[in-house]
Order: C-alpha cells, then structure tokens, then sequence
C-alpha cells in the first residue's frame, strides 16, 4: 500500500511539472521528471523521452558574459538518468548520449576562465568555451568533474572523483585526476584487457 501512495505521489508531480514547465524547455516530454532542481535555464535544454534529474540540480545555460553573448545547447538524450546535486554550466553545447546514467554531485562545464591577465579579476575576464559530448550507454561515477572539450566516447565508464578533460574512446574504463584509460574493451577476446594511459593493451 504505500508503495503504490509513493508511485502515485511522484506520478501526480510528475505530470504537475510537465504541465507547468513543458512550455519554457526547449524539448520535454510527459515521461521526463525533474524533481526539485535549484535552478534550470529551461530554454537552453532539450530533454529526449525517459529523462530523470533528481534532486538539487543546477542546469545553466548562460546566455551573456560581459558583453559577449551566446546560444547554449544542453542536450539529455533519450534515458539519461542524473543522481542529485548535478552542476551543469553551457555556454555553447553539453550533450549527454542515450542511456548515460550520472551519479550523485557531478559536475560538467563547456566554460573555462581564462586568468592570463594578472590586473582583471579571474570572475570580470571574458570566458573562454569548448563543447563537451559525452556518449551512450556510459556511466559517470560520483564526484566527477568533465572539464571544457571533453569527448566521451559510447559505454565509457568513468571512476569516482575523476576529473575528465580530453578524449575517451568507446568502451573504456578512466579513473584518477587527470583521469587516464586503465581498461578497454577488446572485441576479438569479447573482456576487458588492460591498457596503458592512451588505450593500447598491455
């Protein structure tokens, strides 16, 4: 019984949400759910259908900084499911293959600021911006950050408290800060063989 009390709650605020907000994303759909964010920039998100956010995510499209403006693109494919307190800042494009499942206090940017003039306090310098792509299928672990430019490739899996920047290829395991490949997938044996720091088995 109070199963079925907790379902129909979160069905009811399921479709209370979609109800208030469809019209202000860029992309949501009646099967989407977020719960309790901090903060959405909603025109600046297209969500595919099955997406879930939990709790206390800030997801910001910035649109202006100083006086250069932009045009960010947030993308959550289709079954993207994001654990709570997710930080996301998008200056120009952050997308999230289908299926990605990000654990709890993530946090992924495309902006950088620049600190090369020593007279400008690093917030008042103009940001520098670079997409990010993470791929299908991959599993982000807690407490990652995904640094400006970054590439993730399909089913990648990367360790808790790494920090990403670069390019991961498909199918392989990162760990550490700077995060390196330790693991890929070798589809002639069909296990996963360890690698050296670029990929290449050992």
């Amino acid at each position: 019984m109070l199963n079925m009390l907790i379902k129909l709650k979160y069905g009811l605020a399921r479709i209370v949400y979609y109800l208030l907000n469809k019209p202000f994303y860029a992309e949501y759909h009646l099967s989407d759910f977020v719960i309790k964010p901090i903060s959405i920039t909603q025109k600046s998100v297209k969500l595919g259908k099955h997406v879930l956010i939990y709790y206390h995510a800030r997801i910001n499209g910035v649109r202006q900084y100083n006086d250069v403006k932009y045009s960010p693109e947030i993308i959550l494919e289709s079954g993207v499911r994001v654990q709570q307190n997710l930080h996301l800042t998008c200056a120009e494009s952050v997308i999230i293959g289908e299926n990605t499942a990000i654990a709890a206090n993530v946090t992924i940017t495309d902006i950088h600021h620049p600190y090369t003039d020593i007279n400008v306090p690093i917030e008042l310098q103009n940001i520098e911006v670079h997409p990010v792509k993470i791929g299908r299928d991959c599993k982000i672990y807690n407490n990652v950050v995904i640094l400006p430019g970054t590439l993730i490739g399909d089913h990648v899996t990367i360790g808790a408290n790494s920090v990403v920047n670069g390019t991961i290829p498909d199918y392989c395991v990162a760990v550490g800060a700077p995060a390196k490949i330790i693991k890929r997938y070798d589809f002639l044996s069909k296990t996963w063989k360890k690698t050296n720091v670029t990929g290449d088995f050992i």
